[in-house]
């Protein structure tokens, strides 16, 4: 299901107030949190393809949580959203890789465009993520066979392309397949 959202807000109004225009407008609220410690929790259950993030919140603040969704790849966008229009605050928000950042008050004439872009751009991103993990993988897997033969690049994607081909799987299959028999030998 696309279109899946995790609303990270301590003021349970305003969580709720969010809830309720993104439900009103099609999107699936997923997941809630009322600190940063529960929105990391949440999405690394969920693996949203939005957080609402709010900057200031309890145990770990927005800024902190949206740092380790990043990093573990746990939501495909963030869009922070605070009371705060500080320079400082901006340049933090850019720094951690958020896609929005919306001032509050928030009302639905404001939100919901930047949720519809934000969404856009976060599965844009993921699936960029997803070719060049695809693309390391194979290079990972022509390598081993260039050393293992003491063949060409050339050489070994035609090998790996015939090996997939033979064995009737993808090529990124058939290269996990070389690595994890090369792990397995260590």
């Amino acid at each position: 299901m696309d279109n899946r959202v995790v609303v990270a807000e301590d003021e349970p109004i305003t969580r709720m107030d969010i809830c309720e225009m993104l439900t009103g407008a099609g999107y699936y609220v997923v997941g809630q949190a009322a600190n940063g410690l529960e929105a990391v929790e949440v999405c690394r259950r969920l693996r949203p393809n939005l957080v609402l993030m709010d900057i200031k919140m309890p145990k770990l603040d927005g800024i902190e949580a949206s740092q380790i969704l990043v990093k573990e790849n746990a939501a495909d966008a963030i869009i922070i959203l605070t009371a705060y229009s500080g320079r400082e605050f901006i340049d933090k928000v850019k720094e951690i890789g958020a896609i929005g950042y919306i001032i509050k008050p928030i009302d639905e004439i404001r939100l919901i465009p930047q949720v519809e872009i934000a969404i856009a751009k976060g599965k844009e991103i993921s699936s960029i993520k997803k070719n060049l993990n695809s693309i390391k993988i194979t290079c990972a897997a022509k390598e081993i066979l260039m050393e293992r033969y003491r063949i060409t690049e050339n050489e070994a994607y035609r090998k790996l392309r015939k090996m997939s081909m033979d064995k009737q799987l993808t090529i990124l299959d058939m290269s996990k397949n070389i690595i994890d028999n090369i792990k397995s030998r260590d």
